[in-house]
């Protein structure tokens, strides 16, 4: 396992109330990543929710932005300290992947492309807290910024932000992700500093 940064400089500013607990406020967007950068080109992308049915619900690139593609402005918050505040991103909310999807499960394990995984409750996801992100910052994902989408839930630790989104399932029991059998907690609020368990 290998972990890649291009370093980022900031400043801790305890004045600003945007700012979560042990944060440092950056203007740079840092690469943090664990093993190698997948490379998948959008005609070969393709997103899958699978319920508890086993049903399979499938989107290509084209479905995918045929949903509706939303302009946020989130701020985005690293495990390891650092925050970048009014970020812009492009993308199409869950909501919109979740209209047809009927589950009794509250919870999701989010899987990428290269074999990453994250667990998330289902209610994290909904209601306008969450996108599969095309875009950031008026430009298509590089794909070491997870890139040709990533999951974006802005109001989690960044981790939970799956780079390299290319499915989800959904689970009746909060089972851990990669991360979170290494260490860190389950859930990630960075207002309670939710880092480790």
């Amino acid at each position: 396992m290998s972990f890649v940064t291009r370093g980022f400089s900031g400043r801790r500013r305890d004045d600003n109330p945007r700012l979560p607990p042990g944060q440092t406020l950056v203007n740079d967007w840092p690469v943090l990543s664990a093993g190698p950068t997948p490379r998948v080109g959008t005609a070969e992308w393709e997103l899958t929710i699978s319920d508890e049915t086993g049903a399979d619900h499938r989107w290509n690139w084209d479905q995918l932005l045929a949903l509706g593609v939303e302009d946020v402005t989130v701020d985005i918050h690293c495990v390891t300290h650092w925050t970048r505040l009014d970020m812009a991103w492009r993308g199409v909310s869950l909501d919109r992947l979740f209209e047809n999807v009927e589950s009794g499960h509250d919870f999701v394990m989010a899987h990428s492309y290269g074999g990453y995984t994250t667990n998330l409750p289902l209610e994290d996801l909904l209601d306008g807290k969450a996108w599969i992100a095309t875009e950031a910052d008026g430009e298509p994902l590089d794909p070491e910024h997870g890139g040709p989408a990533r999951l974006l839930v802005p109001h989690l630790y960044f981790w939970k932000s799956a780079k390299w989104i290319r499915g989800l399932t959904m689970m009746p029991d909060d089972e851990p992700g990669f991360w979170e059998q290494n260490g860190y907690h389950f859930y990630g609020d960075p207002w309670k500093e939710e880092r480790y368990w």
